[in-house]
């Protein structure tokens, strides 16, 4: 099988769009103590933290508007080790990345790969899970690879790293806000193919989405993102990542919506 694959942004100019807000939500995670003082920390004694709610099933959006998913779940385990109430913020992924940097958010907790572009802008922790981009097309399709999508049409979710692979082979790219939009609309016959994430194209396939998966085109690491300066914050949130890694709880969350364990090193 194995592993999934993530979003990215390159957050170059993020949606005007998506500063339309996030939704609020309080996540019931773990009782602020002292120590978040030492944080510095959007609304004290909370971990106010981003996810999309558009990358199932990473992060899904409920009838109530609240987000649920692989993402919200390790945030609220990182916001009970950190001591603080996990408050999870609902934004467009193109504009996350922004929204920590500038301080709106104390993080992102949304399958963000890490790269060199955004390294730039946030700092990231140690990685989280595990990832690699995948070719989806139709069933009817003869495309095995990214090498035979030249000059085709591809479609991507906004703001994420897969359009950079379909940059290299054409100039006829497609954009959506989500992933599973952008599956749902080459099911229906548009565009000649989508590259997304492994675990988003199977869970969509698993659904009865008429696509096939392709080639893979690389392995990548996904982290948390914090602002840069926020020292401590990322130290302890490193700490709680070994915690739950060591006392099997990211791999018991890994092993709830994907079967398999994605956050361990890929052998």
């Amino acid at each position: 099988m194995i592993f999934a694959a993530a979003c990215g942004s390159s957050e170059d100019g993020g949606e005007t769009e998506s500063d339309s807000g996030g939704e609020t939500s309080g996540d019931n995670g773990g009782e602020s103590t002292e120590a978040s003082s030492d944080y510095d920390l959007v609304e004290d004694g909370m971990f106010t933290y981003a996810a999309s709610g558009e990358f199932s099933p990473f992060s899904m959006t409920n009838a109530s508007g609240e987000m649920t998913g692989f993402d919200i779940d390790v945030a609220k385990a990182v916001a009970e080790e950190l001591g603080l109430e996990a408050n999870q913020q609902k934004q467009k992924f193109a504009s996350i990345v922004e929204g920590v940097k500038t301080g709106r958010f104390d993080a992102a907790v949304a399958s963000h790969t890490i790269t060199p572009e955004r390294s730039e802008q946030v700092d990231f922790s140690t990685p989280y899970y595990y990832s690699g981009a995948q070719v989806f097309t139709r069933p009817d399709s003869d495309i095995q690879s990214l090498e035979d999508l030249e000059g085709m049409e591809i479609a991507v979710s906004k703001g994420s790293t897969y359009s950079a692979f379909a940059e290299e082979v054409t100039d006829n790219i497609k954009t959506y806000d989500s992933d599973v939009v952008a599956l749902q609309s080459l099911a229906k016959g548009r565009h000649d193919a989508v590259i997304t994430d492994f675990l988003t194209g199977k869970e969509a396939m698993q659904k009865d989405l008429e696509i096939e998966a392709k080639d893979m085109i690389e392995r990548s690491e996904q982290a948390i993102a914090v602002a840069k300066g926020n020292e401590k914050l990322l130290e302890d949130i490193n700490a709680a990542l070994e915690t739950l890694r060591e006392d099997g709880t990211l791999a018991d969350i890994s092993d709830e919506y994907f079967g398999d364990d994605i956050t361990s090193v890929p052998e």
